[in-house]
């Protein structure tokens, strides 16, 4: 592995290792020296800093050098990225895991919508997202990022209930009782209207704006 790409496995190593330890086990000492919002801010200055180091060494690294699965990894990838949109958008409409001030009125209620699928919403998103990314197989940088992006949505989720379980007690206690972490494929065309039009507005647009940002077409623009 060339200089590049360790230095692309280091900066994934730190954005995944900083979420971490700043969500658990750092958490409750930063709060108590910085308040709520202090931490906030450190917290996404850090994630920042960190993301930023990981996107340069991206595009430091060196970019198809995989044999790629062609046609039919970019079908299945392309089919992977919807319900991930889908999820995605649906994620920010009565999530009880954002920080919110109706969160634990939120988690008391019955999941509908995306949450109806799985209580981790977003987190699976960047997970199929991740997914759509190995299997393409186009270059060891995107599985680097593409891994390391997927054990942090996957593992997270599982460490996200529980911290939440002891900042909310038992209304996220009925909140998992009422949810899966393990989506429920079934359910996702049931999510509603708003989350799969923002799904769908976000998977167009995104996937148009691929080729100016990546400089490869992707979803539906790669055969129009």
């Amino acid at each position: 592995m060339n200089s590049a790409l360790l230095e692309l496995a280091a900066a994934n190593a730190a954005f995944v290792g900083t979420h971490f330890a700043m969500s658990h086990p750092l958490r409750a000492g930063f709060v108590r020296m910085t308040g709520k919002v202090g931490f906030q801010i450190l917290y996404s200055l850090v994630s920042a800093a960190t993301l930023a180091w990981v996107y340069f060494a991206f595009v430091d690294a060196p970019s198809g050098d995989l044999p790629g699965s062609g046609e039919v990894g970019w079908i299945i990838a392309t089919l992977l990225i919807l319900p991930a949109l889908v999820l995605f958008a649906g994620s920010y409409i009565g999530n009880p895991a954002l920080p919110t001030p109706m969160a634990e009125e939120q988690a008391r209620a019955e999941p509908k919508g995306v949450f109806a699928v799985t209580r981790h919403p977003m987190m699976w998103s960047f997970a199929l997202w991740a997914l759509s990314h190995i299997i393409l197989l186009w270059s060891w940088r995107t599985m680097i990022v593409a891994l390391s992006m997927g054990f942090l949505a996957l593992v997270g989720a599982k460490m996200q209930d529980r911290k939440k379980q002891v900042l909310m007690g038992d209304a996220w206690v009925q909140w998992e009782s009422k949810t899966s972490y393990w989506p429920r494929w079934g359910k996702l065309l049931g999510a509603g209207a708003l989350p799969w039009t923002a799904g769908l507005i976000l998977f167009v647009f995104l996937s148009w704006l691929h080729t100016p940002l990546g400089g490869i077409s992707a979803g539906i623009w790669r055969w129009f």
